[in-house]
């Protein structure tokens, strides 16, 4: 087995389509064992399929079944030496028109669900004692905000915190933490009702005057992923094409 993740367990959450998808198809081409997580099975054991991996279905908005689903993968893989928390929603509503409910589905896939990821890896990640890297989904949000997305910015901005904390308790352990704040990505999210005229207004506000690839965030997850990225952590990087450049 040859690569830059030659031997390495990876479990990627949402990893059924889009950002996660490829991150789990572009690591294990670098050697990687990985675990795809995700409620959509179809999906999910496709690019299983494709990755020579292994498919745990999981409801990440219920924290027990995430539990579980990270300790089965655990169990699958024989342990973990890199954790994705790529998993997210993203819904819009007016800040007024906000409600409570809407609010806590956010934060429950967006935030909760990395806690308890989180968790479940990192002990078994100190038990192994051959350390680890943590790398989390945020969002060019948690940094610049956005008209109608209060619930997702806020979660994003406290996955950046989470990361932080992470690496500050972690690092002793020879565990890393980051995460990535990527900008305006052409998946399949939205993509039914995504307009050619927004691809060319989003585009415009970066200086390459081009909206990101998957294939753009995984390049960066698999340099934190691999020895390259060893002396980083809790950092909060920006893949945005210069939209953000703090």
């Amino acid at each position: 087995m040859s690569g830059r993740l030659a031997g390495r367990r990876v479990i990627v959450t949402g990893a059924a389509r889009g950002i996660g998808a490829t991150i789990a198809e572009r690591f294990a081409q670098e050697g990687a064992k990985v675990a795809v997580l995700d409620r959509l099975e179809e999906l999910g054991r496709e690019v299983s399929g494709r990755t020579g991996g292994v498919f745990v279905p999981v409801d990440l908005a219920d924290p027990q079944d995430t539990r579980h689903g990270i300790e089965a993968a655990i169990d699958s893989l024989d342990g973990v030496d890199i954790l994705v928390n790529n998993a997210g929603i993203l819904r819009f509503s007016a800040l007024l028109d906000l409600s409570v409910d809407d609010w806590e589905e956010m934060f429950a896939i967006n935030t909760t669900a990395m806690l308890v990821t989180t968790q479940v890896a990192v002990r078994a990640m100190i038990a192994a004692g051959r350390g680890g890297k943590i790398i989390n989904m945020s969002s060019m949000a948690a940094k610049a905000g956005g008209a109608g997305q209060a619930h997702y910015a806020a979660s994003k901005a406290a996955v950046s915190a989470l990361t932080r904390c992470s690496a500050l308790e972690f690092g002793e352990y020879g565990i890393t933490a980051n995460c990535l704040c990527p900008g305006y990505v052409l998946t399949e999210m939205g993509a039914d009702t995504r307009k050619q005229e927004d691809i060319d207004t989003w585009s415009a506000l970066s200086p390459l005057r081009r909206l990101a690839q998957p294939d753009d965030i995984a390049g960066v997850a698999l340099f934190l992923a691999s020895a390259d990225g060893d002396y980083l952590t809790g950092q909060s990087i920006n893949v945005t094409g210069g939209m953000i450049m703090h």
